[in-house]
């Protein structure tokens, strides 16, 4: 095996194992033909530690990306309810977000921001960038421990999200995958979301959601929320402040709120940043290489880069809460 394929070099907190190298039997073994082998190893490892790095193996196609995911033998899920652009590869396979390259994306678990979220996240690094691109993980479990205990106790009746689409956001068209109305209102029923359709023709959502769980099968405690990202002071000061000023509190694309309904500080959430950041395992990106992890046990973020960078996304097993509340 060459060494260059599978050298491996990280940054983490102490006692990190994230995430878990698998390397090749031989040097350009098809990660297709290993999937009989390394099954079992991949599924210990995603239960225990969250999350593994297959590094080294050969990725010929997104074909043959999208087979080994749907090979853990779940139907690959399409995006639903998104909160950030995307484009649809095809098969269940998307494009990672399509933020600006100078802008990082803070760590979250997929889809946490809802009461519907996969439990299986693949990534596939196609094109690794000239510089940057990482793409950060953190133990969820180690989030909530390291997570200030009156932050904990504040957070656990929920989140309260509120996003207005339109101009200054992904539109609910694109959110909702239809024109229709009725369509919207429907899904927004069923998932436990409430609806407001404002004067200008524009949609306002308000959904509860929690900020902590409970892993289904490890039974273990995690920190599972978009709280961070979602909230105001995730923009920059001028954007903030411009789109106060323009559009009221009310109105701005996205905030969050403790479950009462009432304004979380900023100061929370420079502490809740913090444990994020102590908590942050980075390496740099190999071409070929495939990420799977546990979308509960593991966060997931994106350093800013510069140069070409092609990242490939796949979820699967569906898991929520949607009695809960």
């Amino acid at each position: 095996m060459n060494e260059l394929l599978t050298r491996f070099e990280r940054s983490a907190p102490e006692g990190s194992e994230l995430p878990v190298l698998i390397t090749p039997a031989e040097a350009g073994e098809p990660l297709l033909d290993a999937f009989p082998r390394l099954r079992a190893q991949i599924e210990s490892h995603l239960a225990t530690v969250g999350g593994v790095l297959l590094r080294g193996f050969a990725v010929p196609s997104l074909d043959a990306f999208r087979e080994f995911a749907a090979a853990f033998g779940h139907p690959l899920l399409s995006y639903e309810f998104g909160s950030t652009p995307r484009t649809a590869v095809g098969g269940g396979v998307y494009t990672s977000t399509e933020y600006p390259a100078h802008q990082s994306i803070p760590l979250h678990n997929e889809q946490a921001y809802t009461r519907e979220w996969p439990m299986k996240l693949w990534l596939h690094c196609v094109t690794a960038a000239a510089e940057g691109g990482e793409t950060p993980i953190a133990d969820s479990r180690a989030v909530y421990r390291r997570m200030p205990a009156a932050i904990r106790e504040r957070f656990a009746p929920g989140v309260l999200y509120v996003r207005n689409y339109g101009d200054f956001d992904v539109p609910w068209q694109k959110v909702f995958n239809t024109e229709s109305r009725a369509e919207v209102e429907a899904f927004c029923r069923r998932a436990g979301i409430r609806w407001e359709w404002k004067p200008d023709g524009e949609l306002r959502t308000t959904q509860l959601c929690q900020a902590i769980e409970v892993h289904p099968l490890t039974g273990e405690t995690v920190w599972f929320n978009q709280a961070h990202l979602f909230h105001v002071s995730n923009l920059q000061p001028e954007v903030r402040e411009s789109l106060e000023e323009l559009l009221g509190i009310e109105n701005v694309p996205r905030n969050t709120y403790f479950a009462d309904g009432s304004p979380i500080p900023d100061a929370i959430f420079d502490e809740v940043r913090a444990v994020l950041d102590a908590e942050t395992v980075s390496f740099r990106w190999q071409e070929g290489d495939v990420m799977m992890l546990d979308n509960m046990l593991a966060a997931h973020a994106r350093a800013p880069f510069k140069g070409a960078r092609k990242v490939v996304v796949a979820m699967s097993e569906p898991h929520g809460n949607l009695d809960k509340f």
